[in-house]
């Protein structure tokens, strides 16, 4: 049986990147008896963000009331982040993106065959290595590294295509009362909300066979 897995994410979400990792342990665990089709849809955390972003301690402290209780929550995001294999390292942070065009190449990639590859590539630029994902000429020289074409990266972001990709995703959220990320459709029958455990994937991944 074919399963078709909708994730709602944001690529600046560190918990919809550690759902990311526990969603890939899942698929491994079925070990082929099915095929997994994973989907990427876009949710604006900051909907209001400007173009060229903000600095992350600004934002943080804003969100967070503090920019040590950002701290703790970072430490605990990191502290995670390691029993999934992922070194989270905000201190290399320095700015708050707008994620629009992440989200439109995202889209694209679909398009293309490599939105897996694309989206792994924008959470470890700016989780691993601080990058600005809001940067343009950051965004087209990681998708180009990861597999989209350059050329039709770069065509994209200069042109409005692919706006409906945020709308698109915007109206899905709605539909399904989405508040927060990552959120899963499993076979457009089965929700998850959260970054949950393997086990509860493979729960739901059985209970669409049923």
């Amino acid at each position: 049986m074919n399963l078709t897995v909708d994730v709602i994410s944001d690529v600046i979400c560190p918990w919809c990147y550690i759902g990311k990792r526990r969603l890939e342990k899942a698929i491994a665990a079925i070990d082929g008896q099915h095929d997994v089709n994973v989907h990427w849809h876009p949710f604006q955390l900051n909907p209001t963000m400007p173009k060229e972003g903000i600095s992350r301690q600004e934002y943080r402290t804003r969100k967070f009331g503090s920019w040590e209780r950002s701290l703790e929550l970072d430490a605990d995001v990191v502290a995670v982040g390691e029993s999934e294999g992922i070194r989270f390292d905000f201190d290399k942070t320095e700015r708050t993106p707008n994620t629009v065009d992440a989200h439109r190449l995202i889209g694209l990639a679909e398009q293309h065959g490599c939105q897996d590859a694309i989206v792994e590539a924008l959470f470890a630029a700016y989780f691993t290595q601080g990058k600005d994902i809001g940067n343009q000429q950051t965004l087209v020289d990681l998708v180009a590294e990861a597999g989209l074409d350059r050329k039709a990266a770069d065509t994209m972001l200069n042109s409005d295509d692919a706006m409906d990709v945020i709308l698109n995703g915007k109206e899905m959220s709605q539909q399904h009362g989405v508040t927060g990320v990552p959120f899963f459709i499993v076979n457009k029958r089965i929700t998850l909300s959260g970054a949950q455990a393997p086990e509860t994937f493979l729960n739901a991944f059985n209970q669409v066979n049923l």
